[in-house]
């Protein structure tokens, strides 16, 4: 029976790979297995590893230490505990980002959540809870999908972890943040976020993860970050699959 199964299983792979070829998700071009990425196509992929500074995840030019921090960071430190990024918003990255907000390719989750869970730096292993940045009812009826909750969704599969897609919600409809500056965008979402009552408890001192797919100026998950630890999270860290940026430190 388990090899008829499995030979069903093959002849059905087989099928979906006439009718739906694989492809490289950033070209197109033809590839030998689905959910993958051509050389050409990554040779863009800027991914950001470590030297970077502890708390923003921003790259070093140079190794500054173990667990040196950014000037930004003590400048102005951020209301999240890390921030961790897969890539600079650019090349494929950007291209999978656009792919999966703009053109329904929510099959690119899994693949983007996995190199998320890498980049977190062991963040999503031991947190108790995956959270997404919400979007307002009405943006999310008139998108379909939120694409932040597919990322969240998948990289909580994918780990284990506990997801709450239900307990961060937005309280009111912002403008989008396309085209802002950074002090339009921190005005913008000010006080936009809220923690549902029946998640409070789910919060109380958890260590959370708080899913988005691009970072920018940090506006959005800031406030959200701040709703949440009003609720009661004990730590929340930030993880996005790319983050726009210009020169390492």
């Amino acid at each position: 029976m388990a090899d008829c199964l499995a030979l069903l299983r093959r002849v059905g792979n087989d099928v979906v790979d006439v009718v739906y070829p694989p492809v490289c998700c950033g070209c197109g071009r033809l590839m030998g297995r689905h959910r993958a990425v051509c050389a050409p196509c990554w040779s863009t992929l800027h991914l950001i590893e470590r030297p970077y500074c502890e708390i923003l995840g921003l790259p070093f030019a140079h190794d500054h230490g173990e667990g040196a921090v950014s000037p930004a960071a003590i400048a102005n430190p951020p209301a999240f505990d890390r921030l961790r990024s897969v890539a600079v918003h650019d090349g494929i990255a950007r291209d999978l980002v656009h792919g999966l907000k703009y053109r329904d390719r929510t099959d690119l989750a899994s693949m983007m959540a996995q190199w998320m869970i890498r980049a977190s730096d062991g963040a999503v292993a031991s947190a108790d809870a995956i959270i997404p940045v919400p979007l307002h009812a009405f943006r999310l009826w008139g998108r379909k999908y939120n694409q932040a909750a597919e990322l969240a969704r998948a990289v909580a599969a994918l780990s284990g972890r506990a997801y709450l897609p239900a307990t961060l919600y937005r309280i009111r409809r912002t403008a989008k943040q396309v085209g802002l500056g950074a002090k339009a965008r921190e005005d913008n979402v000010r006080g936009a976020f809220a923690v549902a009552e029946s998640g409070k408890q789910s919060l109380m001192g958890k260590r959370i993860v708080l899913v988005d797919d691009v970072y920018t100026t940090g506006a959005t998950v800031s406030a959200a970050t701040r709703a949440l630890k009003r609720a009661g999270a004990g730590h929340v860290t930030v993880l996005t699959f790319a983050r726009a940026m210009s020169d390492l430190i």
